[in-house]
């Protein structure tokens, strides 16, 4: 009998252009937390697709309790008792918590020779997996209601009532609250002493060191390495992922931050629950952090600036001068760019090509007689961002949906680019990131500053917020509870005594 509850071994996947996966093997124990580490793009999601039956390996085999079996989709792999939590929601909005948990395994009861969807049952079990996970949602709740956080928790209860023997966590903690968090360690603790194996892919080095048992570490789609969590230090995790040293994970400033560019006076909110009353102002060359807690309304503020949200009064002044936006197009033509949360709820076109993503925002500057595209010039603005921001892809042709998620943000960071914006916000911009793809990432923010861009960095990574803001604001409960200019004062515990001002 195998000391293993499942195995991967040999596995290998290409994709066109590109060997995504090679000859890559893996093993979890019973009862264990398996954190899977690796740059982004280096086969971690690849590989746990391969697992779950979505994609279908090119060569190898998967083994439980030591038996041969085969995964053809994520149907079969459910009923083999593996279950996935995906790192990109795929919610329903528009139908309830109870509905989205049981999408397509709904409980049926028959009337006669009819069969109907027995939604007593259905929103009497939800309610008892949402009681497991200790999570209070009502099961009729619309899930569009919901924050991006909840939903995740209301994915995380969906595979729990697989009663699954292997549950794979890909980023699960990317949109959870502090205390989300907290309840989905709880809930992972509670697997462990039931004799789960788990998968737990995540970035946060302090959740590995935390919560893992063993640790896989994989680099550009090869096999590095399986160590006891407790045998390895930070530095070598990272130092085994990249595959060098990264001594400094937040590079040395560039910037010396200029004359004020926008103004922002006693914004309010249409609602009366999202952000009342806010001031603040941003510098020429300066990363301006916003800090807070979840549901600070720091994304609802940024987005009624760049005219996402509506806005009942206030004031918005560029260089000094007044300007109207009330929709994305007006806060463009001001010279704002918005980054946002959800990469791929609202952040790239995921059935077009890495062309199109990036090229959208200047097709209407390169037109050959006023209405034709003029390729060769677009293709050069691709090309070009592809080549300085480094991203990993075989061509410009590729399809964004197959690249890596720091790939993506690539993508979506060089969209803005090519649009030459004087501002730019940055909502959560290496949320799901490897930490050699946030070191780039914070390349790029560091010379757009030094170029005199003024960026504005939303950011609920304590550490980021603290290492790249020039100066931090903080939010909570829709209000601007505090400004820290000075170096030395920023410190989680100034930025968290402002954050629970309620």
């Amino acid at each position: 009998m195998s000391e293993y509850l499942l195995e991967l071994k040999g596995v290998s996947k290409s994709f066109p252009g590109v060997k995504a996966l090679d000859n890559v093997q893996l093993a979890l124990r019973p009862g264990t937390v398996h954190a899977l580490m690796g740059e982004n793009g280096a086969g971690k999601s690849t590989l746990m697709k391969c697992l779950f039956g979505i994609y279908k390996m090119d060569a190898g085999e998967i083994y439980m309790n030591g038996q041969k079996i085969q995964v053809d989709n994520p149907d079969e792999a459910m009923k083999l008792g593996i279950a996935m939590v995906h790192q990109e929601l795929q919610p329903v909005p528009a139908r309830s918590v109870a509905e989205n948990l049981y999408l397509g395994r709904f409980p049926v009861k028959k009337i006669g020779p009819i069969q109907m969807i027995d939604h007593k049952k259905m929103y009497e079990d939800t309610a008892y997996w949402l009681h497991e996970v200790k999570m209070d949602f009502d099961p009729k709740a619309m899930l569009g209601d919901l924050s991006i956080g909840q939903m995740q928790s209301v994915e995380i209860a969906k595979a729990v009532s697989h009663q699954a023997k292997v549950v794979i966590f890909d980023e699960p903690t990317s949109s959870l609250s502090d205390n989300e968090v907290e309840a989905l360690f709880r809930i992972m603790n509670d697997l462990r002493d039931k004799g789960v194996a788990m998968v737990y892919i995540s970035h946060k080095m302090d959740e590995i060191k935390r919560i893992a048992d063993d640790i896989t570490i994989m680099r550009d789609g090869t096999y590095v390495g399986t160590w006891p969590a407790a045998e390895l230090t930070t530095d070598q995790i990272i130092a085994k992922m990249v595959g060098r040293e990264l001594t400094n994970v937040y590079p040395e400033r560039k910037n010396e931050p200029g004359e004020v560019i926008l103004e922002v006076n006693d914004l309010c909110s249409i609602h009366e629950n999202s952000f009342q009353h806010v001031s603040f102002n941003l510098r020429k060359g300066e990363i301006l952090g916003f800090g807070g807690l979840v549901g600070a309304q720091r994304t609802e503020l940024l987005e009624g600036v760049f005219g996402i949200r509506g806005i009942a009064s206030g004031e918005i002044k560029i260089n000094g001068k007044p300007v109207k936006i009330k929709k994305p197009s007006d806060a463009m033509k001001a010279g704002i760019g918005l980054i946002t949360e959800d990469r791929r709820g609202n952040g790239i076109f995921g059935c077009l090509s890495i062309k199109d993503n990036v090229g959208v925002s200047v097709y209407n500057k390169y037109l050959k007689a006023g209405f034709v595209l003029d390729h060769k010039r677009i293709n050069g603005v691709v090309d070009d961002s592809i080549k300085k921001l480094r991203i990993k892809t075989p061509s410009m042709k590729e399809h964004i949906a197959n690249l890596s998620g720091g790939n993506q943000q690539k993508v979506i960071v060089a969209r803005w680019l090519a649009n030459d914006p004087d501002i730019l916000i940055m909502d959560e911009p290496t949320r799901g990131i490897d930490v050699g793809a946030k070191h780039e990432i914070y390349e790029i923010m560091n010379d757009l500053a030094a170029q005199g861009k003024a960026i504005i960095m939303i950011s609920s990574e304590m550490a980021e917020l603290l290492g790249m803001s020039d100066r931090v604001y903080v939010m909570c409960d829709g209000k601007l509870r505090g400004e820290i200019t000075e170096k030395e004062e920023m410190t989680q515990a100034k930025v968290m005594s402002y954050a629970t001002q309620f």
